[in-house]
This record gives C-alpha cells, structure tokens and sequence, in this order.
C-alpha cells in the first residue's frame, strides 16, 4: 500500500479557473507555499485532508468539491480511469479502479453488490480523522462523472448517502438528479444493481490492450516495493468481514504455504498475530472515525467474539477506550 497522496498538478490549473486563491488554499491549509511547483507532489493522509479542509474553507461556492470532481475533457483523464472507460461496462470499469487504486495511495474504493442495490465508498486506511466534505463531494462527482462519460447517459444514482449534517442540499440534489439522505451511518453513493451491466459506449479494446499491461507492471512494482508484513496485512483486512482470518486462508491468498508465509513474517521481525492486531487497529481507527457503526457492529467486522474484547484491544492500541476515542475526534472536527 502507498502511504502518500498524488496530487494532480491540474488541481491547481482548475482551482484557479474556479475563481479560488491556491496561496490562500496553501495557508490555510498550513502547506508549504511552493508546494504545486513541485513536478510531483506527495502528500500524507493528514496533509492531504487539511488541503481540502484549506479548499473548502477559502471556496466562497459550497459545491466547489462538484466542480473539481467533473471532469469533462478525456485529455485530462488520466491513465487508470481511461482504461476503466475503455472496459465493456460500469461495473467493470470500478472493478478495474478499485484494482490500480493502491497504485497511487493509502486508499480503498469499496464496491458492495446486493440484489437490488450496488454502493461504492472510498475507505481512507491511514485516516485519523473524518474526510473534509470538500473530498467526499469530490470522490462522489468523480465517479458519477465516469459513470455518465462511459455510458454516454445521464445516469443517476438511487440516492447518496452523507454522515454529515443537512447543508447544502439543492446543489448536491441538481448534480446527483437523487434524494440525499444527511446524518448517515457511512459516506456511500448507492445505484441500482442492474447499473453495474450498463454497457459503455467508450469501450475501446485496443487502447485496453496498451494501458492494461503498463498498469499491471506498475502495480506488480509497487508490490515489490511493498514489504512482506504490510501486504499480510493487507490481505488480512479485505478478510475482515465479520469474522477472524487464520494463517491457511492469508497463506491461500499470496499463494504460498502456512510455513512459508510464518517464515518470511519471522524474517521480517513479525509474527502473524503481530500482522493481525495491525491491521484490525488500523480498521478499528477507519471505522471509528469515518461510520456511525455501534462499537458492538465494529467489534463483529473485526472479527471479534464481543465487544468487550475489542474495547480491551483498542485500550492497548490508544490508551482510552473506543468511545472515548472517537468523541474526542468528533470534537477536534467540529472545532
């Protein structure tokens, strides 16, 4: 997993065609003034919310995270979402992203199919805090932006779901042509099942065929740089959905043997409960603080029998007990 933001040196160009100030983005954000003068930019989880906190608090228009999110010109898109709108369909072009995510940062895009609904929320896996809802209008109008570019429609989603209070609601209404439900228990955009087979007329085989390789190289580079303890680590969370994985099914995921995986864990200094308690702290900390999940529901997506067992566990990890936790970082959000 990456542990940096990339920031798209457009960010600028487009802020500034919105009618916003970047150095004033840039102090408010408390960031480095030259930081866009950079040929790349990185940005840690924490300096990446705090330039989105920085955008929505100079931006005088409450729908600027909509207006940076749409994009209309495919000479802008870059590599990873002109590949997904060159697959055969929606549903297959988020497989396609979520896949090249890590690629470029310490993020998940999660897609949850039911029979009648199919929702997609970003995870942010270092967060210590509640995304900006700069970010969150952002992430939302990005992807109905590719949804609407590939099937050449004005698809719009059943509803979008927010864990912030009302505010703003016309804006977000017009954009996404959806109810908006305000106070959520998650940030999620939620469309009809049926959505993810809508064909995309920008299905393009060929330029599939020249990007697809060049991105899988780079991904199985990344992997490479990726140590041994974080990529068990990062199996180990996508198997955390109720229940504790064991070693034989982290082992089946790397394809490797129980054996090997303990041995290369103990050559990294680690061990496979080690692994585990990192990767259910690092969760504990995402849903903390970014759902209204009851500790007990928290407790069961980490795979513990109750929750007085994750309450000691998290006691160890921070000091307090989860509640406490959280409505600390509630306070620090509100301020």
């Amino acid at each position: 997993m990456s542990k940096h933001f990339r920031v798209s040196g457009r960010l600028p160009v487009k802020l500034k065609e919105l009618g916003v100030r970047v150095s004033s983005v840039l102090e408010h954000a408390g960031l480095p003034s030259g930081l866009f003068d950079q040929s790349r930019i990185s940005l840690s989880t924490e300096e990446f919310f705090a330039l989105w906190r920085g955008i929505g608090q100079v931006s005088p228009d409450p729908a600027i995270g909509l207006a940076l999110g749409t994009e209309t010109k495919a000479e802008h898109f870059d590599p990873v979402v002109l590949a997904a709108l060159s697959t055969g369909n929606f549903g297959e072009a988020m497989r396609q992203i979520a896949r090249y995510k890590q690629l470029s940062c310490p993020e998940e895009l999660v897609l949850e199919a039911g029979d009648a609904e199919w929702s997609i929320h970003f995870r942010w896996l270092l967060a210590k805090e509640m995304e900006p809802a700069v970010l969150t209008d952002l992430c939302f109008a990005w992807v109905l932006g590719i949804a609407r570019h590939g099937t050449g429609t004005r698809i719009s989603p059943v509803r979008l779901e927010l864990q912030r209070a009302r505010a703003h609601a016309k804006p977000l209404e017009r954009h996404f042509g959806c109810p908006v439900v305000f106070g959520a228990a998650r940030n999620a955009i939620v469309f009809r099942a049926s959505d993810t087979a809508l064909h995309f007329v920008t299905r393009n085989a060929e330029l599939l065929a020249m990007l697809a390789p060049q991105l899988d190289e780079e991904l199985k580079r990344h992997k490479g740089e990726e140590s041994f303890p974080e990529r068990v680590r990062a199996t180990i969370q996508k198997k955390l959905t109720g229940s504790r994985p064991k070693m034989q099914e982290i082992a089946r995921e790397l394809h490797i043997s129980s054996r090997t995986l303990q041995r290369r864990l103990q050559d990294a200094g680690y061990s496979f409960q080690r692994a585990l308690e990192e990767a259910r702290h690092q969760l504990a900390r995402h849903y903390l603080t970014n759902s209204l999940l009851e500790l007990s529901e928290t407790a069961h997506l980490l795979g513990y029998e109750d929750s007085n067992s994750f309450v000691r566990a998290f006691r160890v990890w921070e000091g307090v007990p989860p509640a406490h936790w959280r409505g600390a970082r509630r306070e620090k959000a509100a301020l």
